[in-house]
């Protein structure tokens, strides 16, 4: 079974602990298909980069993760985008972004037909950020296609990753995830961008918002809290294996999601799943940048 992944990767600059900045690549959905990729899942890619030096060097990395690049498409003339991350002293990440004419904004415009080539896997995953590099019109379309796409068997998984200044106002970005939810079978969310997003910080009604909107299968992350889970009309809570200081938040979320559906494809239980994802996540948060050295094990019984 393949994943279809819809996103956006940038260039990627991340502050060091001598001050420098270390180059590399990242955008949420790249992070979660190369971290199901090394969870010995399978993906494919679905976005739209520049023709420039950056954005061919990505493309390589992403081969060399095992990340389906068939359908990249490059767009002449045009540069990906850019980010730097700083830390602060908790580990916690502040982002700055030169993404406003990346070519992945407009993908769905430039590459009509990717929503025949969409229907051919069973899963296709998503977030919040999918969501706000699109303009009305393209995610209008996007919602219409994912509402044929669950008719014809496919489910969609989606992460509510929100940043702010990517929406024109907090009300299109409440009416957009509205429209997402109706559209989603698997959730796997944080409880801090609900906070954000609706300034509800009760787990319980949070997860009734998304069961109310027909989602049958919801992950609730909840940082040192642990998740909270919803499946088969069922509810689970799953600690943390181990609580840590982190040294970098970045792609704590994303690496969740990657090790979660790699686990979910190879048959494992819902509490199995979650805690492959909690491991791999505790062990990014302990390393610089999105994606760490390829031959750090994500799981305690991996080997390097």
């Amino acid at each position: 079974m393949e994943v279809a992944i819809l996103g956006e990767c940038m260039v990627e600059l991340s502050q060091q602990p001598d001050g420098h900045y270390k180059m590399g690549f990242g955008g949420d959905t790249l992070n979660t298909a190369i971290y199901l990729s090394r969870s010995g899942g399978r993906c494919d890619y679905f976005t739209a980069i520049g023709d420039d030096l950056y954005s061919a060097q990505m493309k390589a990395e992403w081969q060399k993760e095992g990340v389906g690049v068939n359908n990249v498409i490059t767009r002449a003339g045009a540069n990906s985008g850019l980010y730097i991350i700083e830390n602060d002293d908790h580990g916690e990440r502040h982002f700055h972004y030169w993404r406003d004419t990346a070519p992945a904004r407009e993908l769905l415009t430039i590459a009509p037909d990717i929503f025949t080539i969409l229907m051919d896997y069973p899963l296709l995953f998503l977030t919040g950020i999918t969501l706000s590099i699109y303009s009305d019109a393209d995610r209008e379309t996007l919602f219409a296609f994912l509402k044929r796409y669950r008719l014809n068997g496919g489910r969609v998984v989606f992460d509510n990753n929100y940043r702010p200044r990517n929406w024109h106002s907090q009300a299109d970005a409440i009416h957009a995830y509205q429209s997402m939810m109706e559209n989603t079978d698997i959730a796997l969310i944080s409880l801090e961008d609900e906070i954000a997003l609706y300034g509800e910080h009760q787990v319980e009604a949070c997860m009734e918002r998304w069961i109310s909107k027909g989602v049958c299968e919801l992950v609730v992350k909840n940082g040192e809290q642990g998740c909270t889970a919803y499946h088969q009309q069922q509810y689970v809570f799953v600690p943390l294996p181990n609580v840590v200081k982190p040294l970098d938040t970045t792609a704590a979320g994303d690496s969740f999601n990657g090790a979660y559906l790699a686990a979910r494809m190879q048959g494992k239980p819902l509490e199995g799943c979650i805690t492959d994802a909690q491991h791999c996540a505790g062990v990014v948060i302990m390393h610089k940048g999105a994606i760490i050295d390829k031959g750090i094990p994500l799981q305690p019984g991996d080997l390097a």
